[in-house]
């Protein structure tokens, strides 16, 4: 997954692949063996963070693709309340890399908080095959055992699970995958696009190899290979500990944080409210009273690298829609699968296969865009600005959501069958699963065009001192996004009495609420266009403060009030 030229590091990061032993002063270093031992090393940590992305991978997606047919399936849940629960998760898992990473920094410390989150991990994994998915009895070699759980219990030990894991795997995300750890400081907007279009390409790959797996695991027979997901937990935790007790993990650089931006921000909030009683005095912005020659706390480099930041707000605002989209493949369209014909001649198929189908568009267009870029700037042509990219990948998640309103209404055209999923037999549409393949795919398309072009706009038009914290913020959109995925769904569900998000398909108006989204993505996709001309430019000379090499100074909350 480390893409670019590992022997690049951004200042003050050398000490990611420092030898854990320093050559003694009275003996040259022996050119013969320093570089292959360094060489060794990196290559180690390549191994390393590409096995930690797949056992994570591997519990994360084998959690997402068993909640929603367990809830409805074995808890009884209507689909709606489903949805919500796997939304919530999501949101959850996304988040938690950027507030436990803060919380290792300022408070128990990276060795620490990687122990306990991999602790959590394992005790949510293995906590879920035990009491729910992927079945509710489940086999011990030939011994054969079954559930003796209230439905209450096993909803609080599910819970607690999930909970536990989404905790887990955000620790482990944020001290052993985090992006800031490849060195992007010095690559040009080329090379940074073609870093984050194949950074993506390579989890897309990973998440295939995932499904695929998962989608094996759903169809067999061997029901015990669902302690696969508890097992590759305790697999990530040993990696992890071997990361850690080696030196192979990446320790950020001291400097901009969450709670010194958000400090800039109160501070000026604050400063606003005493200018009236106390102050006199304009200033071209109102974040420009968080400095200190106004009476502020902060210095002119830090307000001026979060007005920066500022800039980016519309940015990560207009993507909480757009994320809200893609989240459909766990919820909506997962729910019109499980309602769909699964049966290929004899053979049923998985749902969680149907997610290969979105992930089928990333594989094929990174080396296409990388290809077509390198073949404009050979012919000193401009390649399309990453601002037109997302708002081309914002039309197709548009469109992805009209024709998954469009397939409703054909699904329900079909006579009822029934089909047996998780031991229960259901009534569904005897359409088959491949027709929804069109809003799969486009909707893989529109991922494949937007998350790279966000992460290069995020990160080349701020301040080196806060590019990790620009990311940080990207990150936590795409996690309000699921979150705001699931609101939406609670209001549709309330404000049309279920008939826009119905428990039983055929006695409702699912394609309604596909609509509904699609006219919201509609509005967002031409506001994006709107605002998307202030960053077009990404080779503008921005003023950066970043010329003395100064750390931010940490400032907690009491002290700024």
């Amino acid at each position: 997954m480390v893409v670019g030229d590992p022997n690049k590091l951004p200042d003050g990061r050398g000490q990611l692949l420092r030898h854990s032993r320093a050559p003694r002063p009275d003996r040259a270093p022996c050119p013969e063996h320093g570089p292959p031992r360094k060489s060794r090393k990196k290559l180690q940590v390549i191994i390393c963070v590409l096995l930690v992305e797949l056992c994570e991978r591997f519990t994360f997606f084998g959690i997402v693709c068993n909640t929603i047919l367990f809830c409805t399936v074995k808890l009884g849940y209507d689909n709606y309340l489903a949805a919500t629960v796997n939304l919530c998760f999501i949101g959850a898992s996304t988040l938690t890399p950027v507030l436990v990473g803060w919380f290792a920094e300022t408070c128990l410390g990276r060795s620490k908080v990687l122990y306990i989150c991999a602790f959590l991990h394992f005790f949510g994994t293995a906590m879920l095959p035990v009491v729910a998915f992927p079945f509710e009895d489940f086999y011990i070699d030939t011994h054969h055992m079954t559930h003796q759980l209230e439905r209450r219990e096993q909803q609080i030990l599910f819970y607690t699970g999930l909970l536990a894991a989404a905790l887990g795997i955000g620790g482990i995300r944020a001290i052993l995958c985090p992006m800031g750890a490849y060195s992007l400081q010095c690559y040009n907007q080329h090379q940074l696009l073609s870093f984050f279009n194949w950074f993506y390409w390579l989890v897309n790959l990973n998440s295939t190899v995932v499904f695929l797996g998962i989608a094996y695991i759903q169809q067999s027979v061997a029901k015990n290979l669902g302690f696969l997901i508890p097992f590759t937990s305790v697999l990530l935790a040993l990696i992890a500990i071997h990361m850690m007790r080696n030196n192979l993990t990446y320790k950020p650089k001291k400097g901009g944080s969450l709670l010194t931006t958000l400090g800039v921000f109160l501070n000026s909030l604050k400063m606003c409210c005493l200018h009236y009683r106390h102050l006199s005095g304009d200033v071209g912005s109102w974040l420009d009273r968080a400095k200190e020659n106004n009476g502020g706390r902060y210095s002119e480099t830090h307000v001026e690298n979060v007005k920066v930041l500022a800039k980016l707000f519309p940015l990560y605002g207009l993507q909480l829609l757009y994320r809200a989209c893609i989240t459909q493949i766990p919820s909506g369209y997962y729910i019109q699968t499980m309602n769909s014909n699964l049966h290929l001649t004899s053979l049923l198929l998985p749902i969680g296969a149907m997610n290969v189908i979105s992930i089928i568009p990333l594989l094929l267009l990174a080396p296409l865009i990388e290809c077509v870029t390198t073949c404009y700037l050979s012919a000193e042509k401009t390649p399309l600005a990453p601002a037109k990219v997302i708002t081309l990948g914002h039309a197709c998640a548009t469109l992805s959501v009209l024709v998954a309103g469009l397939s409703e209404l054909h699904r329900r055209s079909y006579p009822l069958v029934e089909q047996t999923l998780s031991g229960k037999v259901l009534q569904v549409s005897s359409m088959p699963c491949f027709h929804l393949a069109p809003q799969y795919i486009l909707l893989g398309l529109a991922e494949a065009l937007v998350t790279p072009a966000c992460s290069l706009i995020s990160f080349q038009l701020t301040p080196s001192h806060i590019r990790g914290i620009s990311l940080h913020f990207l990150t936590l959109s795409y996690g309000g996004g699921c979150f705001l995925a699931a609101l939406i769904v609670q209001l549709v569900y309330f404000l049309s009495g279920g008939n826009f998000y119905p428990d039983a398909l055929n006695d409702g108006n699912l394609e309604r609420f596909f609509f509904l989204l699609a006219s919201l993505m509609a509005v967002n996709t031409l506001v994006f266009w709107r605002v998307s001309n202030r960053y077009i430019d990404l080779s503008a000379c921005l003023r950066f403060y970043d010329t003395v090499d100064r750390s931010y100074t940490t400032a907690s909350i009491e002290s700024i009030l």
